[in-house]
């Protein structure tokens, strides 16, 4: 797992210690990621909060939007669902 933020690195940084997340979470403050994958609110420059679920080949699997992204169990048991090779 993964988590992309347009946040600059350092704000991230005090967000995973605060959350003691076991996962890296990656900067995208230039937006390039998250306007590539369509979730960019370009008026305010911050991305809509979705979680995208990808498998093993590149391929989207499951999206979870808004509330559904803040809670990880939907996203949890998607990745459950992905056959390992």
């Amino acid at each position: 797992m993964v988590a992309i933020s347009t946040d600059f690195i350092a704000t991230l940084n005090h967000w995973s210690k605060e959350l003691n997340a076991e996962f890296p979470i990656a900067s995208d403050h230039d937006r390039k990621v998250t306007k590539l994958y369509g979730v960019l609110n370009e008026p305010v420059g911050i991305a809509n909060r979705t979680t995208f679920v990808v498998d093993t080949e590149g391929n989207i699997v499951s999206v979870h939007e808004d509330r559904d992204a803040i809670d990880v169990s939907g996203a949890l048991a998607a990745c459950t669902r992905i056959k390992k090779k």
